[in-house]
């Protein structure tokens, strides 16, 4: 594997313009352009925080802060899998003319949508600082490391539904179901808490569980994320990283011939 990061840096330019050309043709023709990146987290909040809060009648001192700091990350990682599993096959005709690290598209695709959820956390520390919540700068530090921890995620599972995707077109129809009904079963808009204990097992089976209780631990808490639920989460990580590569790489021979 050590030798896919070596060829990655090798073409980081290529990452680099790829990126770019992604984050320009993101919102091009449409009137707001890149301030889409601001207004559609905003958006989602309102709707859900009037959902969960006036109807659903949850009650959880300051709910819109609880919900906006899961729902960006969240955001980040659908995004990756969902409109990534397509990242290869958009890219055919490029793989098909001229070698580079096939790796190179879902990277610099994941790159994209992490930077975009970089410039939507500039809104959410905006928010704390705003309205006065306040942070623990100790938990602080530890938020780079949860969101290279989620990079590492959603970038495994875009490799790894890209390179089926190219075989079965199906995947990425499939995934926008799956990713969808993903989102209610992971603590986004309500706390873990509210799970039966009898589902405990099952729930920790879930990756983003434990990426997004960190999120809320540091943000809304202002808490050091709990060990468990910090090392579940960076194990997590590297194992979806390792297996979406292994298949990537197993996959990607047959790649020009059926794109």
């Amino acid at each position: 594997m050590f030798h896919v990061f070596s060829d990655l840096y090798k073409y980081r330019q290529m990452i680099f313009s790829l990126v770019h050309k992604e984050l320009r043709g993101k919102y091009k023709g449409s009137v707001l352009g890149f301030l889409w990146t601001f207004i559609n987290p905003l958006l989602q909040l309102t709707v859900y925080t009037f959902v969960f809060q006036v109807l659903m009648k949850i009650n959880v001192d300051k709910y819109y802060l609880f919900l906006f700091v899961a729902l960006v990350p969240w955001i980040f990682f659908s995004t990756s899998v969902s409109a990534g599993a397509d990242s290869v096959y958009n890219y055919g005709d490029l793989v098909k003319k001229i070698y580079f690290p096939r790796e190179v598209i879902p990277v610099s695709f994941v790159t994209t949508q992490f930077v975009s959820m970089l410039y939507a956390f500039v809104v959410v520390l905006g928010v704390i600082i705003f309205t006065g919540h306040g942070f623990n700068f100790t938990a602080l530090m530890y938020l780079p490391l949860i969101m290279l921890v989620e990079y590492f995620l959603a970038l495994g599972m875009t490799l790894l539904f890209s390179a089926v995707t190219v075989y079965v077109r199906d995947v990425s129809h499939i995934l926008t179901i799956i990713v969808m009904a993903w989102q209610f079963l992971t603590p986004v808009m309500y706390s873990s808490d509210r799970v039966p204990e009898q589902y405990h097992k099952l729930w920790n089976l879930n990756p983003m569980a434990s990426v997004i209780e960190s999120y809320r631990q540091i943000l809304y808490y202002k808490n050091v994320p709990d060990v468990t639920t910090l090392l579940t989460a960076v194990c997590m990580g590297i194992f979806f990283l390792i297996f979406g590569e292994f298949v990537f790489s197993k996959l990607q021979k047959g790649f020009a011939e059926n794109l």
